[in-house]
């Protein structure tokens, strides 16, 4: 059984601004060198700013339920994860998964996936798309080096956590988790994790070197949750 883990790409990597080509490029080449090394993966995309460009038009124009807002970035991800899908063509299913309790039996050794529902991080996704194959190691790429135990945004006296428990964790971020909030891993999808004792680990995504270093079980610069 090859090692398979949950990679969450979050969408300001993959659409800062606009399509990021050079770090999609960099990315491909470090998957299919993973790859070659008998693993396998299990890919969710974040909706970046092309999501939060349709919300942003769309709240200009009309008032919009929480709902609304939500659709609007679910079908964010999902464009940016046909994106992926045709990035990995040769490598990936040929379906992009919608649903992370869908009952899937991929023989590649890629599997995208995108937002499911209203109500529903791609950060939950993740750790339903990890419950559901059996994985117990998510990968958070995200802008943030670390998780740090104040908003260091806030307070110069922030410090970095290389580790950290779920209980622990779960007392530093909000209860309750929205469409617009800002937190390294959902509230929710937290408490799930924790349950089902996932390792969840959080780093910049734009450092592709250090993350090749965490797939190889090198020390690397993140935050890993347990």
């Amino acid at each position: 059984m090859k090692e398979v883990i949950v990679i969450s790409v979050g969408g300001s990597l993959i659409v800062p601004d606009k399509i990021d080509i050079n770090f999609l490029k960099k990315f491909k080449a470090l998957i299919i060198k993973q790859l070659r090394k008998g693993k396998k993966f299990i890919i969710i995309c974040g909706g970046g700013k092309t999501a939060r460009r349709y919300q942003e038009a769309a709240k200009n124009i009309s008032q919009l339920s929480s709902e609304d807002v939500d659709w609007l970035g679910i079908h964010g991800t999902r464009i940016n994860a046909h994106l992926m899908r045709a990035i990995f063509r040769d490598y990936a299913h040929a379906k992009i998964i919608k649903d992370p309790n869908e009952k899937v039996d991929f023989k590649e050794k890629i599997l995208i996936a995108a937002g499911w529902k209203p109500g529903f991080s791609t950060d939950y996704d993740a750790v339903l798309l990890a419950k559901n194959f059996h994985v117990k190691k998510v990968a958070n790429l995200t802008n943030i080096d670390y998780v740090y135990n104040k908003d260091p945004r806030k307070f110069k006296n922030a410090v970095a956590l290389k580790e950290i428990s779920w209980k622990v964790f779960r007392r530093l971020i909000p209860k309750k988790w929205d469409p617009g909030l800002n937190t390294p891993f959902d509230p929710v999808a937290s408490g799930e994790a924790e349950k089902l004792g996932l390792e969840v680990v959080i780093m910049n995504g734009s450092d592709l070197k250090n993350f090749e270093n965490y797939l190889e079980g090198k020390e690397f610069r993140g935050t890993k949750i347990y």
